[in-house]
């Protein structure tokens, strides 16, 4: 992933960003340890961006679409009320294993409930059921279905609610993108700000985060 800012002023930003507690500094080193593609894992700065974003708006049932080792689902469950619900969806047993065992280890993991098996399909059936389901939408996953992904997820999404897409920037290659992944992230960024549906801005936060609002 491209660093858009300077060594020093990426480390000045950790360092005046509240640090979460102990364990998510061990959820970090497990997982460069012992998973692929470590640097897919949320830090401490956007952790706490999706954390405070959650306290702000009140969630209180959050979905989250790409798990990985648990980093970003553990930082947004720790706003959630006692009786909150984050659901989290991916395909990949071990790195969810991860996630499980750390989950397990708070008092709020018995928030949290992982889905394995496609997005799309769990999304689905999630559609099936009556009216809005989450105050707050955090997609994360395999980057070529970011526009399916967020068609499926915005209907499930309370009006006011936040929607936040990462890696909205892809390195910079959105800029003129020539692989799938880059092209779907372009064509992600496109369809949300054309939506008459939602209110958004694209920050640049790590490798961007695309936050939208439901109107």
């Amino acid at each position: 992933m491209k660093a858009f800012l300077a060594p020093e002023l990426e480390a000045y930003l950790h360092e005046h960003t509240r640090a979460p507690s102990p364990i998510f500094d061990e959820l970090r080193e497990r997982t460069y340890a012992e998973v692929s593609s470590p640097q897919m894992q949320v830090g401490r700065v956007e952790g706490a961006l999706l954390r405070n974003l959650a306290f702000a708006i009140g969630a209180r049932r959050i979905l989250e679409i790409g798990t990985f080792t648990g980093f970003s689902g553990l930082s947004m469950a720790e706003a959630l009320p006692d009786d909150g619900e984050l659901i989290t969806c991916d395909i990949d047993p071990k790195a969810t294993a991860i996630a499980r065992s750390f989950f397990d280890r708070t008092p709020h993991g018995k928030k949290i409930r992982i889905v394995l098996g496609p997005a799309l399909e769990t999304l689905a059936t999630l559609t099936a059921q009556a009216g809005p389901l989450f105050d707050m939408v955090f997609l994360d996953a395999d980057k070529a279905h970011y526009p399916a992904y967020y068609e499926a997820a915005l209907p499930l999404l309370r009006q006011g609610g936040l929607l936040l897409g990462d890696n909205a920037l892809w390195s910079g290659e959105v800029l003129a993108p020539q692989t799938t992944d880059a092209k779907a992230i372009a064509t992600f960024n496109d369809l949300v700000t054309r939506d008459p549906r939602v209110d958004n801005v694209l920050l640049p936060v790590r490798d961007g985060i695309m936050l939208v609002r439901k109107k």
